[in-house]
């Protein structure tokens, strides 16, 4: 039987998925006193928060730190943990919720709440691509700059990203990349080049069907050029986890790669936009991340 939390810390994106979160702070309140659990609460302001986070832990020891928000707060206080002995939670409360969704872990507040309670601990697989880290999916090509475009726009949720995909896709043009692993070699053009240590975007399009977030290897998922005509059925497959049999889809499972991003395309790590590179090399860390899962 897992041990029960005697301390948590709960990090809240107050503005993450458009959601106001003075109730989700009283009712993580109310389910802690509950459960008798000693909880702490900080809200991220995007001015060092790292470093105001890590020097909380240090002072208050929690059994583990609690993400409530998107990919963008799950991705600030994962990276933080990498090798660490404190495990990270998560509370879905965001547009996307890819890593969440991938780890299984409820979508609802209150049955999220719930595993927290249980403290099932696993180890994850996390990436280094050029020395940033990476937990789930970070591509090069079209999803880069539909990443770009919601970034830099208002609107959040799916209708958000869905417009931004229609906008952009008539008009884009595949690009040229050299790719080197431990195993196999491609040059070419292609739509996009994810690099995925996990299954799913937070859209819940699964770009890469056969991964697993603990089995020491990453992938490389190539969409290659392909007709304006097939972008329907693309698209229908990703959303049926069949995208590995289309013959415009090739994968490879790597322990490293290196990416010549030949005409300097938009990257994007985790769900935020990066700089541009000619060059990513991508390295795996095994079981580099504790986390609560189901």
């Amino acid at each position: 039987m897992q041990k029960a939390p005697k301390k948590l810390v709960f990090v809240i994106n107050p503005i993450s998925g458009g959601l106001d979160k003075n109730d989700t702070e009283v009712s993580i309140q109310g389910f802690c006193l509950h459960k008798g659990i000693d909880c702490t609460i900080y809200r991220t302001t995007g001015q060092a928060d790292d470093m105001q986070i890590l020097d909380l832990c240090a002072v208050e020891k929690p059994d583990a730190v609690v993400a409530v928000g998107g990919d963008g707060t799950v991705n600030l206080v994962g990276t933080m943990l990498i090798n660490k002995h404190i495990p990270l939670g998560i509370i879905p409360q965001g547009s996307g919720n890819g890593l969440s969704k991938d780890l299984k872990i409820p979508q609802d507040f209150e049955q999220a709440l719930t595993v927290l309670s249980q403290f099932k601990v696993a180890e994850i697989d996390t990436l280094r691509i050029n020395q940033i880290p990476s937990l789930h999916l970070s591509d090069i090509g079209f999803n880069a700059l539909i990443v770009k475009r919601f970034s830099e726009g208002d609107r959040r949720g799916p209708g958000a990203y869905a417009w931004n995909l229609m906008k952009e896709y008539v008009g884009y043009q595949p690009k040229e990349y050299e790719i080197k692993t431990d195993k196999d070699y491609f040059k070419g053009k292609a739509f996009m080049v994810t690099i995925a240590n996990a299954n799913m975007f937070g859209s819940n399009a699964t770009i890469n069907p056969d991964g697993e977030v603990d089995d020491g290897i990453f992938e490389i998922c190539i969409l290659t050029e392909f007709p304006k005509t097939a972008g329907i059925n693309i698209l229908y497959q990703m959303y049926q986890a069949d995208i590995n049999n289309s013959p415009y889809s090739n994968v490879f499972k790597c322990k490293y790669a290196t990416i010549l991003n030949l005409e300097k395309e938009l990257i994007q790590i985790d769900g935020e936009p990066v700089d541009t590179v000619d060059k990513l090399e991508v390295k795996i860390l095994s079981n580099s991340l504790k986390v609560i899962v189901p």
